[in-house]
């Protein structure tokens, strides 16, 4: 693959890649790290996508993998180096989005890992169900949850 078409690849997605593997992690070092794998991971294989969707789909289902695989590593269990999500570098427009964020962020991983693919990256159900790989009425449940927790957590009913 070209540098110049690495770059195009990168630049496009790799905002994409960070906030779901953040989400997923908490942690933005850990974050970094996957995203530098993912993408190790996209250059160092000849994949020709159908079109962009299909490339951000897999990137991302590579990304939520490389998340799993790195909260069932030993290097993980023993080292608890999250850092508070002030100090991620996430800017809000209003104070609404930030209140949002952060009980998103204080959701246990599946639901907010559905919660992001499906509000933040605008996912249907099915093509969380293919990222994530499960059923589609485990997803829809999920949200269903996940709506049901934010609700508690803010006092209100959400529109994003």
């Amino acid at each position: 693959m070209y540098p110049e078409k690495m770059t195009e690849i990168y630049d496009k997605y790799s905002n994409a890649v960070y906030r779901m593997a953040f989400a997923y992690c908490k942690n933005k070092a850990d974050a970094e790290d996957i995203m530098q794998e993912v993408f190790i991971r996209r250059f160092s294989t000849d994949i020709v996508f159908e079109d962009e969707a299909k490339e951000k789909s897999w990137l991302l289902k590579v990304t939520v993998n490389k998340c799993r695989d790195m909260f069932r590593s030993l290097r993980y269990k023993y080292s608890l180096t999250s850092i508070p999500l002030e100090e991620a570098d996430i800017i809000y427009e209003t104070q609404e989005e930030s209140d949002v964020y952060h009980a998103v962020m204080s959701l246990p991983n599946k639901y907010r890992t559905v919660i992001h693919l499906f509000y933040y990256e605008e996912y249907t159900i099915k093509e969380i169900s293919a990222i994530t790989g499960d059923k589609e009425t485990a997803i829809q449940t999920q949200l269903y949850r996940a709506r049901k927790k934010l609700k508690d957590i803010l006092g209100k009913e959400l529109r994003l």
